[in-house]
């Protein structure tokens, strides 16, 4: 499940702003179950709104206008105090409604509505001037499958720590966009894993192409959830699966597989062994343990490992911070923290010490499109963190130029 608390539809008045006849056409397939709740979705028995006007602008008319009221109120009550019965699926409508009320959701739907064939954009009536959450409400009701897709789309640019992967033996296979048939084989053992996990099964995936790259977004159950909630006749428990949402990155040109899916290593492991089976016929196409990135520039290269004037998007880099990690019984891990490390160690004519291993480093880094520098963090094996998701591609370049991204080749076999 999505969510099981959505904050943003316990409030009357965000109720109030989707036109009546859309939220109407929403809830309505809940009816049963708001009633069993003790709400109707019936709107109340229309009345007449007298309206003076006296000002002379208006001549002086009277206004009358008709009135029908749905019970606000008791549809918040209902959405803030969820139980057992709550039905998944008004939970999941009203996640996508939510996740996609937004001027930028807006226009991404429109913008896929006008690219459906004429029979099927006629379909979805958006009526004069909708708001955004009108919007997300017809299109969740006249388009699921595309509300659901522009949703995951607009989480890949929230996915900013990856995990890379290499190909065995430098290995770069052809690959395309993956076909339903290996999509289906892919969510049915990722089912039985995650089920394995105690996560639940009914996994989706999403696939996005780029330039020079494919993206597919996961999504899966977390494991359950038991929470406190309020009722009417007092307090419950409500128990329930999170949704969550990974993603898996391919690039064409260095044949690589990057993941962000939290930080459980089986999940990692299920990905690159699967993906690996079912997209490139090897389980082993995608090898653990093998690094991606090294620090040892920032040693052998001092402030020349910073230069960035040769990358596209990128005017300056600074090191933040740095992890010497020592090891010994103890695991002693040293933290040096500058607004410039390497003008800190000048100052104490000091130099970046040979026997410890760098195991992590953040850097500053200026990008052309903004006027506020950015952080950037880098271990030694194969993590990179991001603040913005596009900020990947000019990082990755100047980190391959810089000699801290190790690119493999097949004659490292």
């Amino acid at each position: 499940m999505a969510t099981f608390t959505l904050r943003r539809f316990t409030n009357p008045a965000t109720l109030k702003s989707i036109r009546k006849d859309n939220l109407l056409a929403l809830l309505g397939r809940y009816d049963s179950y708001f009633a069993s709740r003790g709400v109707s979705l019936v709107p109340a028995a229309a009345t007449v709104l007298r309206v003076a006007e006296p000002r002379a602008a208006y001549g002086g008319v009277v206004h009358t206008e008709p009135s029908e009221d749905l019970d606000y109120e008791g549809i918040a009550r209902v959405l803030m105090t969820p139980d057992e019965t709550t039905p998944r699926e008004l939970v999941d409508d009203l996640f996508f409604v939510d996740e996609m009320a937004t001027i930028e959701g807006m226009d991404a739907l429109r913008e896929e509505i006008e690219k459906l064939p004429a029979v099927k954009r006629d379909k979805i009536d958006l009526g004069p001037d909708p708001t955004p959450a009108d919007v997300a409400v017809v299109v969740r009701l006249r388009a699921p499958d595309i509300l659901e897709s522009k949703h995951a789309e607009s989480l890949l640019v929230s996915k900013r720590s990856f995990q890379y992967f290499q190909p065995a033996n430098g290995k770069r296979l052809p690959f395309g966009k993956p076909t339903n048939k290996q999509l289906r084989a892919l969510e049915a053992v990722f089912d039985d894993a995650f089920e394995n996990m105690k996560r639940g099964r009914s996994t989706k995936i999403y696939v996005f192409e780029r330039p020079d790259e494919v993206w597919m977004l996961v999504r899966h159950g977390d494991p359950c959830k038991r929470e406190g909630a309020l009722e009417a006749a007092g307090s419950s428990s409500v128990y329930y699966r999170p949704e969550v949402f990974d993603v898996i990155r391919y690039d064409h040109r260095t044949g690589e597989l990057s993941v962000n899916a939290g930080s459980c290593k089986k999940i990692y492991d299920l990905y690159r062994e699967k993906i690996g089976l079912h997209l490139f016929g090897d389980p082993l196409y995608f090898p653990a343990g093998k690094a991606k990135f090294t620090l040892d520039p920032l040693r052998a290269d001092g402030e020349d490992s910073l230069v960035c004037v040769d990358v596209d998007g990128m005017e300056s880099v600074v090191l933040r911070e740095i992890h010497y990690y020592w090891g010994g019984p103890e695991n002693e891990v040293e933290i040096r923290k500058a607004s410039n490390v390497f003008e800190a160690l000048k100052r104490k004519n000091r130099k970046i010490p040979e026997r410890a291993r760098i195991s992590k480093a953040k850097f500053q880094v200026k990008f052309t499109d903004s006027k506020s520098p950015r952080m950037v963090a880098i271990t030694s094996s194969n993590v990179t963190s991001f603040t913005r998701d596009s900020d990947s591609a000019a990082v990755e370049a100047w980190m391959t130029k810089r000699g801290f991204a190790m690119v493999a080749s097949e004659a490292d076999a």
